[in-house]
């Protein structure tokens, strides 16, 4: 597998061939357990530089092109020019394992593309800093989707999803002067916020126990809170449409309003919020 298409964002039809036939390599409880334990029979940790502020990552390793289970791999790096994540994990592929594989792209927090657990939460490692006052850290893709190759989860049916949705305005009345924008008051304006924001990093998603196991009908936090966003754009015509084809008891209701969707969100958006306001739009007695 190129390293270039590992590390693209997984969007093409043959990425969905490889899910299919690839080892059923999800990150779960199980998973974890695996790993570690196999960690005990993997390399043995790099050996540690001289510095006061050495730190120990415990990386989660899976290759698809070789014969062998998910396995910890440890890296003791001197994390004293690493403020972010990020950082670290670009000077452990730099100087230390150049086979890690990981996405990245916009270092600010913008792109989500970096989006993976660790220490247990579901976060950017380009916004997670390293405390220096720990030894060790743990890092593992996002958790409950196929793997591709180490820290890089399979994001085919997360933007299928976000497809389904039809996020972009329609419009039933095609504005006469079409090089004018169309306007929107202060106000409604004001409705957005909280929602456009959204990056789409599944960090959300992932966290979820009800996405956990309906992925493939429910659509998850970051899906319906872009939805929401749709419906609420007075800009937007399709409204009566959109909520008509959220009414189904999986796409929807599978949401129990557990909350983890906004305690993980890097953005420190409320996907939750938004679920619940769909559910008021669609039955405002509920």
């Amino acid at each position: 597998m190129a390293l270039r298409s590992v590390l693209s964002r997984v969007t093409s039809p043959a990425a969905a061939t490889l899910a299919s036939v690839m080892p059923r390599a999800l990150v779960h409880n199980s998973a974890v357990k695996m790993a570690e334990t196999a960690s005990m029979k993997a390399e043995a940790p790099k050996e540690a530089p001289a510095s006061k502020n050495i730190m120990y990552f415990q990386i989660y390793r899976w290759d698809p092109e070789k014969d062998q289970k998910p396995y910890i791999s440890t890296y003791p790096l001197d994390v004293s020019d690493c403020p972010m994540v990020l950082d670290a994990l670009i000077k452990i592929k730099n100087n230390m394992d150049p086979t890690l594989t990981f996405r990245r792209s916009c270092r600010e927090g913008i792109c989500g593309s970096c989006a993976m657990n660790i220490d247990g939460a579901n976060t950017l490692a380009c916004l997670k800093t390293i405390d220096k006052n720990e030894k060790k850290m743990k890092i593992y893709p996002l958790p409950h989707m196929y793997v591709i190759k180490d820290l890089v989860p399979d994001m085919t049916n997360f933007y299928d999803q976000h497809k389904s949705i039809e996020p972009y305005n329609k419009r039933k009345e095609e504005s006469k002067a079409i090089d004018k924008e169309y306007y929107q008051s202060k106000s409604d304006r004001e409705k957005l916020d909280g929602l456009y924001e959204c990056i789409l990093c599944a960090c959300c998603s992932t966290s979820c126990p009800s996405y956990w196991w309906n992925t493939d009908k429910y659509l998850g936090p970051a899906i319906l809170l872009q939805s929401y966003r749709w419906v609420v754009d007075s800009r937007d015509q399709f409204t009566t449409e959109r909520l008509k084809a959220l009414d189904d008891p999986f796409k929807l209701y599978r949401c129990h309003t557990i909350m983890n969707c906004a305690k993980v969100c890097p953005k420190g958006l409320n996907p939750g919020k938004a679920i619940a306001n769909l559910k008021m739009s669609i039955n405002p007695t509920l």
